[in-house]
């Protein structure tokens, strides 16, 4: 990490794809490659301390729901997603069983793999850190990631994320399991809706174009309309299929745009067509008129020699 590394920009060679490992930073992107490593650490710090101080909600929550401190620290050390620990202390505290509020908040887990899928060949870390890596990839340190210029950026602000946030997080937890008793009632705080407002927080300014919003209004529509149905962690995942929706249809209304187009370029051929043969038409009535005026002229010579 102490030497910096770019992104090799693209050759400019016509049809050429873009150079540059896959998912690496588009012309935005570019703008900033000399983004300095300090600015890189304060993003990254801002992010890691906001949201780590939620891990008390976390831990508040928790404890309301009958778990023992140990349980609620230990899922806070080895599950570290935070949507899926509110969502299995919600199941649990809403009497369901442990087994399938496990495999709720597992599938609410997943979207980390395809996270990881992503930051891989970005960081494109030694395989020996790899696994530890692994446990600190979350939608912060994605967010926090992704957008970096050069791959020196993208490891610091990986970093400097996951370890703030892993350390923020777990103390958080651990004080706000502590001090659940002196808050009373925890439902009334509405802290569990602590992490996915602070995960909407970091979304929000990431969806620039109108596809990007329409898509992220599709997938809350159905998100929110299968939530009723379906086990907890479910929904967030068919809500994905908000995207291939949005492409479809994009795909649609540019294909009947170009057929649109094409007929109409039809029509004026056609047209241009018509208007030639009503002109050749014209020529040849006036090729005859004139050849009936140069008949007359000559029976009219012939009349006045035989005179």
């Amino acid at each position: 990490m102490a030497e910096q590394t770019t992104f090799p920009e693209s050759t400019g060679t016509p049809g050429a794809l873009p150079a540059g490992p896959p998912g690496g930073p588009g012309p935005a992107a570019e703008e900033r490659a000399d983004k300095p490593d300090a600015a890189v650490v304060r993003d990254a710090l801002g992010v890691g301390v906001a949201v780590g101080l939620s891990g008390f909600a976390f831990g508040v929550t928790s404890a309301g729901s009958g778990l023992s401190l140990l349980q609620t620290c230990v899922l806070s050390l080895l599950v570290f997603t935070g949507a899926s620990q509110f969502a299995l202390v919600g199941a649990l505290a809403a009497g369901g069983n442990p087994y399938t509020a496990a495999a709720g908040a597992f599938f609410l887990g997943i979207r980390n793999a395809f996270y990881g899928l992503r930051l891989s060949q970005l960081l494109d870390l030694p395989r020996a850190v790899r696994p530890f890596a692994a446990h600190w990839v979350i939608d912060e340190s994605t967010a926090v990631t992704l957008p970096q210029p050069t791959r020196r950026a993208a490891r610091i602000g990986f970093t400097v994320t996951g370890l703030t946030l892993y350390v923020l997080w777990n103390l958080t937890t651990l004080v706000g399991a502590l001090g659940a008793e002196a808050l009373g009632d925890t439902d009334a705080w509405g802290l569990d809706a602590a992490s996915p407002a602070v995960f909407l927080a970091l979304l929000a300014p990431m969806l620039r174009s109108t596809v990007e919003r329409v898509t992220a209004a599709l997938a809350v529509v159905l998100a929110l309309t299968l939530l009723p149905v379906l086990p907890a962690g479910v929904p967030v995942l068919l809500s994905a299929l908000a995207a291939p929706v949005v492409l479809f249809l994009m795909g649609r209304a540019k294909g009947s745009s170009a057929g649109a187009g094409g007929d109409q370029g039809r029509g004026d051929s056609g047209g241009h067509g018509n208007r030639e043969s009503r002109g050749a038409d014209d020529d040849r009535e006036d090729y005859g008129a004139d050849e009936d005026r140069g008949n007359v002229a000559e029976r009219k010579k012939r009349g006045e020699r035989s005179v």
